[in-house]
C-alpha cells in the first residue's frame, strides 16, 4: 500500500490556483478536485514530500480539466468516474481514480506528461472502462 507524504493537507492551499482554469463539464467542483487530489497526493507520496503545485496540475491535465477543448471521449469518461467523489464515503472510489494512474506515468515530469496527454490522454491511464 505504500505510506502517506508528509503534510498532505497543503494541497487544499493550492486547489484554489486553478479555479480560474478549471473546465469541468458537467461535474462540479467538488467532484472534479476530490479525484485529482487523490491523484496529486499519490504522487507526491511517490516522492516522499508534501504536495507541491505541479503534483495537482499534472493531476487536472491527465483528466483533461485545464484543457478547454478535451476530447468528448474523455469527458464522458471522467464524468462516470468523478461523479459523487465529492462526497467524504467515496474513499474506495477516490482510491480506485488515483490506481487508474500508473506510478510511472506520475513520476515523469510535467511538460512529457502534457505531451502524452496531447498525443493519445489514454496513454495516461492503465483502466477505462
Amino acid at each position: 500500500m505504500g505510506s502517506q507524504g508528509p503534510d498532505q493537507g497543503f494541497i487544499y492551499k493550492l486547489v484554489p490556483l486553478f479555479d480560474d482554469s478549471l473546465n469541468l463539464g458537467a461535474l462540479s467542483h467538488e467532484d472534479a478536485m476530490a479525484g485529482c487530489i487523490a491523484v496529486a497526493l499519490k504522487r507526491a507520496a511517490l516522492f516522499g514530500r508534501a504536495p507541491v503545485v505541479h503534483d495537482l496540475r499534472m493531476a487536472l491535465t491527465i483528466f483533461g480539466f485545464l484543457d478547454p477543448d478535451a476530447p468528448a471521449d474523455l469527458v464522458a469518461k471522467r464524468e462516470q468516474w468523478f461523479v459523487g467523489l465529492g462526497h467524504g464515503h467515496h474513499y474506495g472510489e477516490r482510491r480506485a481514480l488515483a490506481d487508474r494512474v500508473s506510478p510511472s506515468v506520475l513520476s515523469g515530469t510535467p511538460s512529457v506528461l502534457e505531451a502524452d496527454y496531447r498525443r493519445d490522454w489514454a496513454s495516461n491511464l492503465t483502466a477505462l472502462d
